[in-house]
């Protein structure tokens, strides 16, 4: 699947295949548990060693269902089980009731406050408490267990959770009521859903792995996780002359405050664009031409020089904002967004957007299609401060407002796409249309925690725009390359390491 789902999406999916007789849901709760079996072993493959101690801890819905099931496998694999239930037995779904009373013939059911807690006590515990269908903060003996087992690594490093950690927002990722439990391996069903990747959700996911419980079909304006682009674009054909693949303007601040925009225009020039000029005032042109050589420099004193600069109809994309200065992006960019005419792409970043915090609404009405703004989390705070506050409020019911959520709301009010920048980028389109890229699991990349890695990224969105990708497109395929730049040089990355390790992405990727 290359979906990420919410719950009510995946309700959806699974209703569709019991009601059209594709499958029963006790046919799907049994492949359910034997996919979470599957995932333990092949994660932890010592476990198949020898006889094991399982500790299962079952819910009131049919995530406890999936539960004995798993806790019946184990057992006809030859563990010791012991299951703990959280609820009323009687009052338990059909076919969780039905798992359970197949439980029953091999073993008792305890009550969840009698269930050990410590690493000691078993050498696994499947938190099959609550999966995606959680709505509202844990409480009883389920918020003592969990709380108890979050703070304690040992007995992390020993938890699987069915579906979702039991105490989180499958939709946001956000841990209702603040606490959740932490996994060292979360097993979901069909695809993974946004919490998984959102948000607190890979850290308290631990790995992330899908199971297929034989689903078919996916889910009408789904997010998409961003996928590695493909070459057809970035590649550069044998005939092809530097104007074929767009030249990209890229606006400095005053002497001194160059660096960020250098970075910026390093990158455009190292995704592919043509040509890449660097759009500087006189009190930083010396200043900016010590310091290029493959780039290019024109002066740009104010907005009357690069209303003159933008005459030239080839340049067709402009990065403002990295180092800008908030007095010379308040003059630059209404020009920027006017383009003299002609229709350009146009990145703001930094001091280009927080320049509006004041007037944010003086910005939107400039923006057009075109556009892409590319805030971390502080810049869309001052922007979209109303949505921002929405975000940041505490998360005491489900599905939580996400950071899905806000984006879309975000690129809605502005009319143009909006990246917010984070461990879980995400990217939206006025339509409604969204993705994710989570730089986590396999793909972290810890290293991007360092100054001025933001401002590359604006200037790798800024090349491909020159390049003719379209706005969601290029902030998509940045995302990606951004992120595999920094895993391919790992650890002590600098800012200036990430646009030349461009190419070998780009090698890497047959470009």
């Amino acid at each position: 699947m290359t979906e990420l789902l919410t719950a009510a999406q995946m309700r959806a999916i699974e209703t569709a295949a019991i009601e059209s007789g594709e499958a029963s849901g006790r046919e799907l709760m049994e492949r359910a548990g034997r996919g979470v079996v599957d995932a333990v072993l092949a994660h932890w493959p010592d476990l198949a060693s020898a006889s094991r101690k399982a500790v299962v801890l079952c819910g009131p819905g049919n995530n406890g269902g999936d539960g004995f099931v798993v806790a019946r496998l184990f057992r006809e694999w030859g563990w010791q089980v012991e299951v703990f239930l959280y609820g009323d037995p009687g009052k338990l779904p059909p076919d969780a009731k039905a798992n359970c009373a197949r439980w029953r013939d091999m073993g008792p059911v305890g009550d969840l406050k009698d269930a050990p807690r410590r690493a000691d006590g078993a050498d696994l515990y499947v938190d099959a408490l609550f999966g995606t269908g959680l709505g509202r903060p844990l409480e009883g003996a389920a918020l003592d267990w969990v709380t108890t087992q979050a703070a304690d690594p040992a007995c992390a490093a020993k938890t699987v959770a069915v579906d979702m950690p039991s105490g989180l927002c499958s939709d946001s990722g956000r841990e209702l009521g603040g606490v959740a439990v932490s996994a060292a391996l979360t097993v979901s069903f069909h695809a993974l859903k946004l919490g998984h990747v959102l948000d607190a959700g890979p850290d308290r996911c631990g790995r992330a792995v899908v199971a297929g419980i034989g689903l078919r079909g996916g889910a009408a304006g789904a997010a998409r996780p961003v996928q590695a682009p493909g070459c057809a674009m970035l590649g550069k054909a044998g005939r092809a002359h530097k104007f074929t693949h767009g030249h990209a303007l890229v606006l400095t601040g005053d002497a001194g405050r160059t660096g960020a925009a250098r970075l910026a225009a390093r990158a455009a020039l190292r995704i592919g664009a043509g040509l890449v000029t660097l759009g500087v005032p006189g009190s930083a042109q010396q200043d900016v031409a010590c310091q290029i050589t493959a780039l290019m420099l024109a002066r740009v004193e104010g907005a009357g020089g690069l209303a003159g600069v933008l005459e030239d109809p080839r340049i067709n994309a402009l990065c403002l904002g990295p180092g800008l200065g908030m007095a010379r992006a308040r003059d630059l960019v209404p020009v920027a967004l006017k383009g003299a005419g002609h229709a350009r792409s146009v990145v703001l970043d930094a001091d280009a957007l927080s320049a509006f915090e004041d007037a944010p609404e003086a910005l939107f009405g400039m923006l057009h299609a075109g556009c892409v703004l590319t805030p971390h989390a502080g810049e869309f705070g001052r922007l979209f401060a109303d949505i921002a506050g929405t975000l940041a409020a505490p998360a005491t019911g489900g599905p939580a407002f996400s950071r899905l959520d806000a984006v879309r709301a975000a690129a809605e009010r502005a009319g143009c796409v909006v990246l917010l920048k984070g461990a879980d980028t995400v990217i939206a389109a006025p339509d409604g249309r969204a993705a994710v890229h989570a730089a986590a699991y396999e793909r972290a990349a810890p290293w991007l925690a360092t100054a001025g890695a933001g401002d590359v990224l604006a200037g790798m969105i800024a090349g491909l725009l020159a390049r003719g990708y379209a706005p969601m497109a290029a902030a998509k395929a940045a995302a990606w390359l951004h992120v595999e730049a920094a895993r391919a040089h790992g650890a002590g990355l600098i800012a200036e390491d990430l646009p030349e390790a461009i190419p070998q992405v780009l090698r890497d990727l047959g470009c």
